[in-house]
Parts: structure tokens; C-alpha cells; sequence
């Protein structure tokens, strides 16, 4: 009896002591679409979220990655900021407005890009295929 007491009040101490799981957070970015097909000549898209608390984590197009975090040139702080690269321009116009714009695609491949976007512990992403010349 005195083992089953033990036993009962050491699940119950494990099971009351559990934290809520950490990083599942709501979508609070709430974008309108979140994948594009472009075709080979230049194109662009314009996005908008129904938040307006949130920034661009990361943005990759076929191998290679960019990461803006503590690049002098963005500040994610304000409503508005560009990022410009060789292959495409993004701009978060306003608190609620993405643009995106992708170069013509001259690769000989279709290209993929995909812009990662965060709001506190939510995670959310753009996903654009860009077919090949």
C-alpha cells in the first residue's frame, strides 16, 4: 500500500509540474497566400498579413541563404525597410504589405525561393517557383 501512495504521488508531482510546450504560438502573422508560381520573365507579388508585428528571418533562392539578422543595411524595426540583392528585391511596404520581385530567371533551372518570417515565437513562410527560360 505504502509503495502505491509513492507511486500515485510521483506521477501526480510529474504530470502538475509540466510546462506548456514552448514555441507553438498562434498564427499571428495571418498572411493572405503563401505560394506563388512566377514564369520566367521578371515578375513580382504583393502580400499582406493581418498582423503587423512581425519581420523577415531569412530568405533562401536555390543554395544560397541570406540572413539579415544585425546587417546594418535593414532595420527590421521600422514598418518599412527594402532588401535588394542581384536575383530579387523584397520590401515590407507598411505594417501589412509584402513585395516581392524576382529578376528573370536565367538560370536554366527552376529557380525556388523561400522568405521566412517570424513573429515572436511564430514562424511562417513564403514559398515562390519561378519557372526556367
Amino acid at each position: 500500500m505504502y509503495k502505491s501512495i509513492i507511486l500515485f504521488l510521483c506521477i501526480f508531482l510529474v504530470s502538475s509540474c509540466s510546462d506548456p510546450v514552448e514555441g507553438k504560438w498562434d498564427d499571428n502573422i495571418k498572411l493572405s497566400a503563401k505560394n506563388f508560381e512566377f514564369g520566367a520573365k521578371v515578375d513580382s507579388v504583393i502580400i499582406t498579413t493581418g498582423g503587423d508585428w512581425w519581420w523577415i528571418d531569412e530568405i533562401s533562392i536555390d543554395d544560397s541563404t541570406f540572413s539579415y539578422y544585425n546587417n546594418e543595411n535593414v532595420n527590421f524595426k521600422l514598418d518599412s525597410y527594402s532588401i535588394v540583392e542581384n536575383s530579387f528585391v523584397i520590401e515590407r511596404r507598411d505594417k501589412n504589405t509584402l513585395f516581392i520581385k524576382l529578376e528573370e530567371n536565367i538560370t536554366g533551372k527552376e529557380r525556388v525561393m523561400r522568405i521566412g518570417l517570424q513573429a515572436g515565437n511564430y514562424f511562417d513562410y513564403v514559398t515562390i517557383k519561378q519557372s526556367e527560360k
